[in-house]
């Protein structure tokens, strides 16, 4: 037997336990390397450069182009609250909502639609309603008394319907500003509230 295949023990010991000090195989080694490999790799590839989708961004163009696709099939009925909730989910349609909220609406309702004079938008309490056809009408028609502006003629049924599809998608963040004013969503129905 050569000294290379000789087991070497090691001097120290452990409740009786003397340990082999043997050269790991070559194959765990190499597994080993490899997963260092492919994890610097991967993070160079997803992370650092950022040529690859991770997972929620490739979910996020999935639920996108479904939302595309059901709005298409949907093309020929009337405005829905399902029909504002899909166009919340395409990133385009939320971007477009955006920008025009950001020109128009921010005065009352501040650009990340926390609430100064109007309402804040992005919690769960709702003066007309909280569904997507309620503020549609709230945006659309306004609400004179409380000095809400009725953007309907001056935005146009379109551009109103990009507002109201951002303002879909941030309802629920729960951003931070003025306190809650009306009703909260749930309690709508049984209040008579809208």
């Amino acid at each position: 037997m050569s000294d290379q295949e000789r087991d070497v023990v090691l001097d120290h010991e452990y409740d009786g336990i003397r340990e082999f000090d043997n050269r790991l195989p070559n194959w765990w080694l190499w597994t080993l390397y490899g997963a260092i490999a492919f994890a610097v790799g991967y993070w160079m590839y997803y992370h650092t450069w950022s040529w690859g989708s991770l997972s929620h961004a490739k979910y996020g163009q999935e639920v996108a182009v479904a939302a595309q696709a059901q709005l298409a099939r949907m093309a020929n009925q009337s405005l829905s609250d399902e029909s504002f909730q899909l166009m919340a989910a395409i990133p385009d349609n939320v971007q477009r909502g955006r920008a025009i909220f950001e020109q128009f609406c921010v005065t009352c309702h501040q650009a990340d639609a926390s609430g100064n004079i109007g309402p804040n938008l992005t919690d769960k309490y709702w003066i007309h309603g909280g569904k997507p056809m309620d503020i549609l009408n709230t945006v659309t028609n306004g609400v004179p008394d409380k000095g809400m502006a009725a953007w309907g003629n001056q935005l146009g049924p379109t551009r109103v319907q990009d507002v109201v599809t951002y303002v879909v998608s941030i309802k629920g963040t729960n951003r931070p500003g003025k306190e809650p004013q009306g009703e909260p969503e749930g309690a709508e129905g049984e209040s008579g509230a809208t």
